[in-house]
């Protein structure tokens, strides 16, 4: 367990984002959110008062770029992390974050079980980290998310671990259709696409969610349950 809270500084211009991030990290046990700003301008005034460990960073900023602004917080504190929250989803971006450290790279629009999921597996790094004084070639991979875990499960099911309830067969099936979608579906209009029953349809797709090769996104209309989305990885 942290002996003190996570420091969170969010960089982000659009203040219902803002809202949304500290609403959410505040969610999870061991984050506080100490500052919040829409520029880089500000952002850098701020980290040396605040001094956080954790920033969530925007890369459309209204002054600077949010990859040049990486480079500059890293000038001032070397030892805070960042995770990138953006629309930006060319190679470059995406490989600028990855020269400047970033522990992550979430895409908008942001899928709340994956920021949850992000910051959850930060906290678990960060406490491996503080408990750690040498290391194995295996922790460095799972810091380092080398080895994934849809590689493992994928192993797991070459060994026959599949649980009960899912066919090898109709999992196959479900991955190929997955491929070939470009948006996020619920159970039911699967269910019209493969030929198989809501409920069948529901277990595999929570199946896949489990592993980490698919995401959720919970819609809440005005009216009934909230809507579960699913998009592929």
């Amino acid at each position: 367990m942290l002996k003190s809270p996570i420091k969170v500084m969010i960089i982000e211009d659009d203040e219902t984002a803002i809202k949304i991030y500290e609403k959410f990290t505040h969610k999870i046990d061991g984050f506080q959110v100490v500052a919040t700003t829409s520029t880089g301008k500000q952002a850098l005034e701020l980290i040396n008062v605040f001094t956080p460990d954790l920033i969530l960073l925007d890369v459309f900023l209204p002054d600077i770029k949010g990859t040049d602004l990486l480079w500059e917080i890293r000038k001032q504190l070397r030892s805070v992390d960042v995770i990138l929250i953006t629309a930006a989803n060319d190679v470059d971006t995406v490989s600028e974050a990855i020269r400047g450290g970033a522990f992550s790279y979430l895409m908008k629009p942001i899928m709340i079980d994956k920021f949850l999921d992000t910051l959850e597996k930060y906290k678990e790094t960060r406490l491996a980290l503080l408990n750690l004084t040498t290391v194995e070639q295996e922790d460095v991979n799972s810091f380092f998310r080398m080895n994934s875990r849809e590689e493992h499960v994928v192993d797991m099911e070459k060994a026959g671990g599949l649980p009960k309830g899912i066919d090898k067969h109709t999992l196959k099936k479900v991955r190929q259709s997955m491929k070939e979608m470009k948006d996020s579906i619920n159970a039911e209009e699967f269910a019209k696409i493969l030929g198989a029953s809501h409920s069948t349809v529901r277990r595999y797709l929570e199946y896949l969610v489990a592993n980490d090769e698919m995401e959720v996104e919970i819609l809440y209309g005005t009216i009934g349950r909230p809507e579960r989305r699913y998009l592929k990885k």
